[in-house]
């Protein structure tokens, strides 16, 4: 709104109430201030500013008060400057000033120092006491007290010097009073759900006891020395009888009853030796003999892990064989393997890697590769072209050469196949002959046991044969193949050549010729498998050849360095009707 000059209505200044007059403005629009007028606020102002003074210095002395435990004097009052009491402010004082009245309030209130006490001497440091009228309003900023939910954080009980000091000490008192020693032995005895097999070194400590000194008896391991000569000498002569009976033949027809015969069984096992403390099962009827919960049983509460073996049989499973192709397949594969040669010979030639080779000349194309010197002179170029095609063939043939393996290197690469055979595992085969008075077969039995890298022996008897060998699956098969296809058992090849100082020689039942002169009818002789199996090693170290044995006995002392007795029974019963 704007009154009729033009001007708009304005809020009338507090001033300007009591005499409804309106200031003059200045030229820049700004109200021109009064010069003769006095400041009727100024009073108003000081009134104020004494009456905080008043509250504050009440509220200190309220303080005070609840401190110290004393009457609150009251401050005396400055004689040159009385305070009246507030009168209420008047209309006519600006808002601005009452604002700033307001702030030199509460700042006079936080700058004033509180009274000194002139009868008792200030502590240094006095913790505040809880009061809820003076924590709310010494909190609040411009004489304003906290919200009643923000108080419940002051807790005198931690802020109090006296409480903190006796927390610390009743801790200490309480450190003092733990006992941390453990249970007494009387304890420990009258409680019954005590294990003493648990710690015993935790919970009862043991006296030491000293060791007593043992001294050995003079004589004691010349004692025991003497009686392990005594002991050895039995068992030498034990030997030696029962090898002059072995060589008189006095136990020949015993060892064949004794192999067809079972054993008894002994009166305390092997395995229970260390569980009866006795010499037979009869021992176990009291129960003191038996040796299970005592203290030198062999049963603990240990557990033995033994190491693990690998599986024997995985190592003796066949390689895999490779596919086998057709001609075609095979002409295919060369084909491409030769193709792909050239291409890389030829682009090594590209690259200046390595130089072009000769133009390849043979009869039947030199008129197409040498065409005008063919014509100038043909017979020279025939000539050239020959020497060509021999040089090639001569080249060729040294590659060859070059190429096989030499005598030891054969040997060596047989030699390593045959070990790799062995690995494999171990085959033995046993064969009873009835007849070896032919020195040729004996020649054939001997030399392929060694190309075949074989071990065993062959024992020669005057009833009968036995040939023991044992080596790689691949050598057993093909000796297998000798002495059951390959030999004629049956032929008789004339007289042999033997040397005179042979043991062979001195024999007369290995001759091929008769008493008469007569060469010796064979057609009943036989060559027969008794025996083929896996065995875990070698129970030969090499071919030992040919053993003229005369009687039994003879033969098995032969066979019982490899522990071989039991085939020499096995054949011995093969045919008992000849016996």
């Amino acid at each position: 709104m704007a009154d009729a000059s033009g001007n708009a209505l304005k809020r009338p200044h507090p001033q300007d109430e009591d005499n409804n007059a309106k200031r003059t403005r200045s030229n820049n629009g700004s109200p021109v201030p009064g010069q003769a007028a006095p400041v009727k606020g100024k009073a108003d102002i000081e009134k104020m500013v004494a009456e905080a003074r008043a509250k504050a210095e009440a509220v200190r002395a309220r303080l005070q008060a609840a401190r110290g435990g004393a009457t609150p004097t009251a401050p005396t009052p400055d004689s040159s400057s009385p305070t009246p009491p507030p009168p209420a402010p008047s209309a006519a004082m600006s808002r601005l000033e009452q604002m700033k009245a307001r702030v030199a309030a509460a700042t006079s209130k936080a700058s004033a120092a509180p009274p000194q006490r002139p009868s008792a001497p200030t502590p240094s440091y006095q913790p505040p006491v809880r009061d809820d009228d003076s924590i709310s309003r010494a909190r609040g900023g411009l004489d304003v007290g906290l919200h009643p939910a923000l108080l419940s954080d002051a807790k005198p009980e931690f802020r109090s010097g006296k409480g903190r000091q006796a927390k610390t000490t009743n801790q200490r008192n309480d450190k003092a009073q733990l006992d941390l020693s453990g249970p007494s032995v009387e304890e420990i005895k009258n409680n019954p759900y005590f294990d003493p097999t648990l710690a015993p070194k935790a919970t009862v400590a043991k006296p030491r006891q000293t060791r007593q000194l043992i001294f050995n008896q003079k004589g004691k391991y010349i004692q025991q020395a003497a009686a392990l000569r005594r002991q050895a000498q039995l068992e030498a002569m034990k030997k030696s009888i029962a090898a002059r009976a072995r060589q008189a033949g006095l136990d020949e027809e015993m060892d064949v009853e004794k192999s067809y015969l079972v054993p008894a069984p002994p009166d305390l096992e092997w395995w229970d030796e260390g569980l009866v403390n006795g010499s037979d099962y009869s021992a176990i009827d009291d129960q003191q003999n038996i040796k299970v919960d005592t203290p030198d049983s062999i049963i603990t509460r240990y557990v033995q892990h033994p190491i693990l073996i690998e599986p024997p049989q995985e190592k003796h499973m066949p390689a895999q064989k490779p596919m086998f192709l057709t001609p075609k397949e095979q002409a295919k594969i060369r084909r491409q393997r030769r193709m792909a040669d050239l291409k890389e010979q030829q682009a090594k030639i590209r690259l200046g890697l390595e130089p072009a080779p000769a133009p390849k000349v043979k009869k039947s194309n030199l008129m197409r590769v040498l065409g005008e010197q063919a014509v100038k002179d043909p017979t020279a170029v025939e000539a050239r072209v020959t020497r060509e095609i021999a040089d090639r063939k001569e080249h060729h043939e040294a590659a060859n050469e070059e190429r096989k393996l030499t005598k030891e290197q054969r040997r060596e690469k047989l030699a390593a196949k045959q070990e790799k055979d062995v690995s494999l595992g171990v085959f033995q085969t046993v064969y009873r002959i009835d007849s070896l008075a032919s020195g040729r077969n004996r020649f054939k039995i001997g030399k392929n046991a060694e190309q075949n890298n074989l071990t065993g022996m062959c024992v020669m008897h005057p009833k009968f044969n036995l040939v023991i060998v044992e080596g790689g699956k691949h050598s057993v098969n093909n000796y297998r193949k000798l002495m059951m296809n390959r030999i004629d058992w049956t032929e008789n090849p004339g007289s042999d050549r033997i040397a005179a100082d042979s043991p062979e020689a001195q024999v007369s039942w290995l001759s091929t010729e008769d008493d008469k002169g007569q060469p010796r009818d064979f057609s009943d002789n036989t060559c027969t498998l008794l025996w083929e199996g896996q065995a875990k090693t070698r129970s030969f170290k090499r071919w030992f050849g040919a053993r003229v044995c005369e009687t039994d006995s003879a033969a098995k002392d032969a066979l019982s360095r490899a522990k071989m007795e039991n085939f020499w029974t096995l054949a011995k019963s093969a045919k008992p009707a000849e016996f």
